[in-house]
Order: C-alpha cells, then structure tokens, then sequence
C-alpha cells in the first residue's frame, strides 16, 4: 500500500468526518470503484493520459453530478486529474478500513447479483459479525457478473457462496 493512498484515504475521512458524511462518502466511492472494476472502458478512458484531464474530469462531473456527493465527485475527478484513477480502489479499501478501525468493527464487501432486503441485510450482518467474532459494517455492491448468491470479501478472506462456485465443487467432486 502507498503511502500516497494512505494520505489521501486520510484527507479524505477528515474531510467527510468534518462534513458529516462519512457513510455516504463511502457508500458512493466503493459503488464508484465497483464500476471502474468491472468496465475496463470506463477506467481505460478515465486513465487514458493522451485525453486532455479537463475532458476525462468533465466525463466524472457528467457521470457522477447529482448523484453523488460533492466530496466524492471531488476526489474522483481529482484522481482522474492526476492521472491517478487506478488508485481508487486501494484508496477506497483504505478508508474503508480507517473508518471501520475508528468504530471498531470489520468492513465486509458483499457482491449480490440483486439489491439485499432488510431482512436478509441483518441476518448477514448477524452472521458475518458472529463468524468474525468483532461488529461488521456491511458494504454492498450489486454486480450482475454474480449470477446467483453472495460473495463476501473481509480483508483477506472471502467466502464464495454464489451458485458458480457451487457448481465448480460440484464439478470437481464428480
């Protein structure tokens, strides 16, 4: 991890702490880091230095404006600014870590192929927070690469439960 990530993740939680959005700050930047890694194009074009940045940063005010935070239309198009869009993801896991460390807790990615209910939202809390032994701040993405089920990301563990990898060890028993 750069240490540059790791000053930027910083800046950023003091400015949302101080604007009194962490949660919202973050929401929209790992759904933002979400995007980038799942469309090579997007981030191609974002990162593509022979584009003049003004243009690529008008791309993140056109993509991002009204929906989402000043804060994060900010960042993003800083990072694009600065040719450094390939960072979020690292700056994002960052300050996610930073605020999760700062409430004592753990951050759990979950990728479903569909939006969770409040039920099933809780019951995964519950059970992610149990089998961690420490309170997790649940994080969801929706990606539709995930044909079925959840996969879990918490730190370095990850717990696959789509149908995919069922039908892989399946597959491999047979």
């Amino acid at each position: 991890m750069s240490k540059r990530n790791e000053a930027y993740a910083a800046g950023l939680y003091q400015l949302a702490l101080a604007e009194d959005s962490v949660d919202r700050v973050s929401d929209e930047l790992l759904r933002v880091s979400a995007l980038l890694e799942r469309s090579e194009e997007l981030r191609d074009s974002l990162a593509n230095s022979s584009l003049p940045a003004d243009r690529r940063q008008a791309a993140v005010e056109e993509l991002l404006g009204g929906r989402a935070s000043r804060i994060t239309v900010q960042m993003v198009s800083m990072l694009v600014g600065l040719g450094r869009v390939r960072d979020l993801p690292e700056i994002v896991s960052t300050l996610l870590s930073q605020v999760a460390a700062e409430r004592s807790r753990q951050v759990a990615e979950v990728r479903s192929a569909v939006p969770l209910n409040e039920d099933q939202l809780k019951r995964l809390t519950t059970a992610l927070g149990t089998m961690l032994g420490q309170p997790v701040d649940l994080r969801v993405i929706i990606d539709p690469s995930v044909m079925g089920g959840l996969v879990a990301r918490v730190g370095d563990t990850v717990i696959d439960g789509t149908v995919r990898h069922r039908l892989e060890l399946l597959k491999e028993a047979m």
